[in-house]
């Protein structure tokens, strides 16, 4: 698979690009990675360097890559941070420019904008701009409870509520434009037993929930939801399979997670634990609801 993913870079840590394009390259596919910042890493320390890049500066590299004559050969558009809501019409166009080359490409959007505890960490106008503009083009959404909570204005209690959400996102009929699928991560409803987190995924053939471990951090690593994306995409584009494209991607992010809890690290350990991206040692079967 070609994937082109157009979201956040920085130097040190693994969120954006960072956290998607090793694990994407690990299992086997090639990726176009367009970044929507440069920055020495992210946000949730509170201080960092760097600066949003231009929309210009994106559209050029977007451009110079439609100028090789590839992107009939692109099989996805993974997107992501976006640092400001000008961005958005460059990741529009693009994902435009990807389907007119390839209509059987598809296009994985994590909205990303906050997070419980955190709340909004996006500029304005962003929120706006993938509630109205891009969740309703997408192919796949993947947002997390809080950012479900934001696109579809619902409060998100229980696991009725949440398959709910989600299915206000989905396209109205299977030849209508909208989301295919919606991929909810950081699940956590008035059901969710102690020590756990879930995650869902809801088609309009159906529903499939995972459960797994939830582990104690001191400060919790960022970029798993990016990563998770990531992964999910890969595996439904393998196998065509929802349930497994869940099962795999939270039975790899837990694997990801556990190392890192092994190495007291703040920073996914990606690449000590790449041979779990593989096969992860772990599995957790999605179950039907």
């Amino acid at each position: 698979m070609r994937i082109l993913s157009i979201q956040s870079h920085v130097a040190y840590g693994y969120v954006g690009n960072r956290a998607a394009t090793f694990p994407l390259q690990r299992l086997g596919h090639d990726v176009w990675a367009v970044n929507t910042v440069e920055f020495s890493n992210h946000t949730g320390y509170g201080e960092w360097k760097g600066r949003v890049a231009a929309p210009d500066q994106v559209r050029d590299v977007i451009d110079g890559i439609r100028a090789r004559g590839v992107l009939s050969r692109c099989d996805a558009v993974l997107s992501g941070y976006l640092g400001d809501a000008a961005l958005g019409e460059v990741v529009l166009d693009a994902v435009a420019a990807v389907r007119n080359a390839n209509p059987a490409a598809v296009w994985c959007c994590d909205p990303v904008m906050g997070d419980i505890g955190r709340g909004i960490f996006v500029r304005p106008g962003i929120p706006e701009f993938f509630r109205q503009r891009a969740v309703p083009l997408a192919d796949m959404v993947t947002p997390n409870h809080f950012e479900l909570e934001l696109l579809t204005g619902r409060t998100v209690g229980t696991l009725d509520a949440a398959h709910a959400a989600a299915r206000t996102l989905l396209a109205p009929n299977a030849h209508a434009v909208g989301p295919r699928m919606v991929l909810i991560t950081s699940l956590h409803h008035d059901g969710t037993a102690d020590g756990t987190v879930e995650m869902m995924a809801v088609t309009a053939a159906g529903a499939w929930r995972v459960v797994t471990p939830l582990l104690g951090f001191p400060v919790a690593p960022n970029g798993t939801g990016d990563a998770v994306a990531a992964l999910f995409l890969a595996q439904w584009f393998k196998t065509r399979d929802v349930a497994a494209a869940l099962s795999y991607a939270a039975s790899a992010i837990f694997a990801i997670l556990e190392a890192t809890a092994r190495a007291n690290e703040r920073e996914l350990q990606l690449i000590a634990a790449q041979d779990a991206l593989v096969a992860p040692p772990r599995p957790f079967a999605a179950m039907r609801l």
